[in-house]
């Protein structure tokens, strides 16, 4: 992942402004949130509030979209000669890691989003949200507190504050 983003950084810095760059970065699938913050250690001089307010609102702004239109690809992609068996991949191993979720709800969704591990994070949360059949608002919901914790977790230590205070 380190070298991804840092090939996005250093195709777009000077373009575009560093905070611009952690929200883009944010948005992407795999990367996201996790992405978005070391993307912000690749630029000089990002500081914490800046890099934690564009991660968030880069990682959250596709949610909606996945919540209320991804049924509606999938299917579309389903009927496809070429593209049927996108979908059934990424239901299977999104699914895979529905088990909290299941066994928890929306606080499992939360706990899913908001620890920030390989394979997790809001796309796969909501994806697994939409495939489990929650409310999409109270997944919405969740979801956000989800990527505000991750975000404010990786923040305090991709900044080193947790290691100034310990």
């Amino acid at each position: 992942m380190d070298s991804v983003v840092q090939s996005i950084v250093n195709t777009l810095s000077g373009k575009i402004s560093k905070e611009f760059i952690v929200f883009l970065v944010s948005m992407i699938p795999l990367l996201e949130l996790r992405g978005s913050i070391l993307a912000a250690g690749f630029l000089d001089g990002m500081r914490f509030l800046p890099t934690y307010v564009a991660a968030v609102l880069g990682n959250m702004l596709p949610i909606p979209f996945i919540l209320l239109f991804i049924e509606k690809i999938f299917a579309v992609m389903k009927k496809s000669k070429h593209l049927h068996k996108i979908p059934e991949v990424i239901e299977k191993k999104a699914m895979s890691k529905s088990e909290q979720i299941q066994k928890y709800g929306y606080l499992g969704l939360f706990l899913f989003v908001a620890i920030p591990l390989p394979g997790t994070g809001a796309w796969t949360g909501s994806l697994l949200a939409v495939l489990l059949g929650l409310n999409l608002k109270k997944s919405f919901l969740f979801v956000l507190l989800g990527v505000m914790t991750a975000g404010l977790i990786m923040s305090l230590l991709s900044f080193g504050i947790l290691q100034a205070i310990f």
